[in-house]
């Protein structure tokens, strides 16, 4: 028997974004988590899939607003297809969950009827498949989730013809989580290990993990599908979320997975280091072809470092201006130092007719020599100045 199937995981509703500090703009990012569910259901019914598995983390925390559990509720019914889900550490499964609501459980009934929560670990016999959840009942289990796999006569008392997936949440072997903050400067809980090597993988047919935000393969039963949308800036070009995963498995055969694209928004990182100031015209052609027209659909996480001159300086502050504007988040790192040319610096504190200029300019471009903090302030007003002057001029 051949089973298709949409393994998703770390929807993360609820997500607050508090680093994004416009709140219209971070308004866009929360509803974007929400919108990206509506492409999960279209990729699940393109692909032929029998049912959709989440992973974990449907939710950002076990006490969500009730206007994100009935827009998410909403949103699963218009999936049409069951969806089966285990609580991850997020919104994990114990007392006061978001799953023991009595608005939860209303909402569900009327909008979702299609959705099912496996909060005991227990085989779920469906028609083309049996599932094996490993949910968690808490935040930090301080055992293996997976371990009720290895009891004695538990697989072996599975249908022989039916696909065995198991549905798991947390780490693997110290390959950690994905982080419990707004983005990739938080570090991540290392709890719920999966001890995934201790069970017996030619008993099972898929093993759906969720908690890292990326796609990854652990081995060629058992993957990682990542956030269906990204949620912080990645390190590495090997963290890749924005996808579900297609799975076709049989029984005794190794499934067959298949990335689908689901993310709209872009999660980017850029470094500009300015040893002259032509450089600042090749950062701004690198981030103008990415960036192209678009407008609320991007995050920049942008580190800029060297020196540029007074009037380069100037047109770096009126880019940025407008990045942060095009940008739903420009997360700046910036150690750029204000160097002006000699020919920036005559221009200020040899001017004949305005002394008073002069005077303050050359004052400025002592002050602004060093590595505190006053110097960095006179750079700017550096800055400033010549700005001034030569509008004015």
């Amino acid at each position: 028997m051949t089973v298709r199937f949409l393994h998703t995981a770390d929807w993360q509703l609820g997500k607050p974004f508090a680093g994004i500090q416009d709140p219209e703009k971070r308004a866009l990012v929360r509803q974007e988590r929400l919108a990206v569910l509506d492409r999960i259901g279209q990729a699940a019914r393109e692909s032929g899939a029998a049912f959709i598995v989440v992973a974990g983390d449907l939710f950002d925390s076990p006490s969500v607003t009730q206007s994100t559990v009935a827009a998410a509720c909403s949103a699963i019914g218009r999936m049409g297809l069951p969806v089966y889900a285990i609580p991850g550490n997020h919104d994990h499964g114990g007392p006061g969950s978001v799953w023991e609501q009595d608005f939860f459980r209303r909402e569900c009934a009327v909008l979702a009827p299609n959705f099912h929560l496996l909060l005991k670990p227990e085989p779920v016999e469906l028609p083309q498949a049996v599932l094996l959840p490993c949910p968690l009942r808490r935040r930090a289990e301080s055992s293996d989730p997976t371990a009720w796999l290895r009891g004695d006569g538990v697989l072996d008392a599975l249908p022989p013809d039916k696909p065995r997936i198991v549905v798991a949440h947390g780490s693997v072997q110290g390959f950690g989580s994905g982080g419990s903050g707004e983005d990739d400067d938080s570090g991540g809980s290392a709890g719920n290990l999966l001890e995934l090597n201790r069970l017996d993988q030619s008993a099972l047919d898929y093993i759906a993990l969720g908690d890292w935000h990326g796609v990854k393969e652990i081995s060629p039963k058992a993957s990682y599908c990542g956030t269906p949308e990204p949620d912080r800036f990645a390190k590495g070009e090997t963290n890749e979320p924005g996808y579900v995963l297609t799975v076709e498995a049989a029984r005794g055969l190794l499934p067959v997975v298949t990335r689908v694209s689901t993310a709209r928004l872009a999660w980017r990182r850029a470094v500009g280091f300015f040893s002259e100031d032509a450089a600042l015209d090749r950062l701004r052609v690198e981030i103008s072809d990415w960036l192209g027209q678009r407008a609320h659909q991007d995050l920049l996480r942008l580190e800029l470092s060297g020196s540029l001159g007074i009037a380069a300086a100037a047109e770096l502050a009126g880019l940025l201006d407008s990045w942060s504007a095009r940008l739903l988040r420009l997360k700046l790192l910036d150690r750029t130092r204000v160097a002006p040319a000699p020919g920036e610096t005559e221009e200020l504190t040899r001017r004949a007719g305005d002394p008073l200029i002069s005077r303050v300019a050359a004052r400025l471009t002592a002050m602004a020599a060093g590595d505190d903090e006053a110097s960095a302030t006179a750079r700017v007003a550096l800055r400033e100045l010549h700005t001034a002057c030569m509008e004015g001029s």
